[in-house]
């Protein structure tokens, strides 16, 4: 993990949670992230953004919040639909753009995602770009192509080298299984990344904060931030445990 990109820890709470679980978890992150030097996101389901906006901001607003999706127009006939500015409206700092479940359950092309964060980005969002293969794509060696792929139709949302961004490589194989990548298989998808990021904006790609996600816990946390290129985690199902959650920010902050 190069030192000087803050790791970013992300909680990605899908579609869980009561509205007073959902308060009780965004208040432990907040308590989690005192007096660390890294990064907290949590990206609860729309229902909850404002009360969690709420006890974010009443715990000093360290802890960042963010949107599980929005919608690659800016407004109009999208029932079920958010915007980007509806996001921004209510506190959120980030947005989620093509995270596997929208793009394998909902059928989000790179179309689609590129729209989104081009609206993200209008709305004053960072938006994150999530990429990542299913088992299918690594087994028949397309992994990087697949990755690129998707990387290169989020870069050409981008307005200018200003433009504020995030990457997260999820492996789709990864998410809600219990099976993890290893650090060496993030590394080179991280590295692949990088590289790509580069190709156009060298700047760019020496800042860009790039997470691994896909089955991350406390136990298997610090061997993701150990290797190069991986800069933070989003986290799925552990992070609707403010233990579990508690721990992985605190880890990424101290190496403890």
């Amino acid at each position: 993990m190069t030192t000087t990109r803050t790791p970013l820890i992300a909680g990605n709470w899908k579609m869980n949670g009561t509205r007073e679980e959902a308060r009780g978890w965004a208040a432990a992150a907040a308590e989690a992230l005192t007096g660390s030097t890294n990064d907290a996101a949590v990206f609860p389901p729309d229902a909850w953004l404002c009360d969690v906006a709420e006890v974010l901001a009443s715990a000093g607003g360290a802890v960042a919040l963010g949107g599980q999706s929005c919608c690659w127009e800016p407004k109009g006939a999208f029932t079920g639909a958010t915007s980007a500015a509806m996001l921004a409206e209510v506190g959120c700092r980030y947005v989620l753009c093509g995270h596997s479940e929208r793009r394998h359950v909902f059928g989000e092309s790179d179309a689609d995602v590129a729209g989104s964060m081009a609206q993200a980005l209008a709305a004053g969002l960072t938006p994150v770009l999530c990429v990542g293969e299913t088992i299918e794509e690594r087994e028949a060696g397309r992994t990087q192509e697949v990755l690129l792929t998707q990387v290169d139709a989020g870069l050409g949302a981008l307005r200018g080298a200003d433009d504020p961004l995030v990457i997260a490589y999820e492996p789709v194989w990864a998410i809600g299984t219990g099976k993890a990548a290893t650090p060496t298989e993030a590394a080179e998808a991280h590295a692949w990344i990088r590289a790509r990021v580069a190709e156009t904006d060298a700047e760019r790609a020496e800042r860009v904060r790039i997470l691994y996600g896909g089955s991350v816990n406390p136990d298997n946390i610090g061997g993701f931030l150990d290797v190069p290129d991986v800069d933070g985690a989003l986290i799925g199902g552990a992070a609707l445990d403010p233990v579990k959650f508690g721990l992985m920010i605190r880890h990424a902050s101290t190496g403890a």
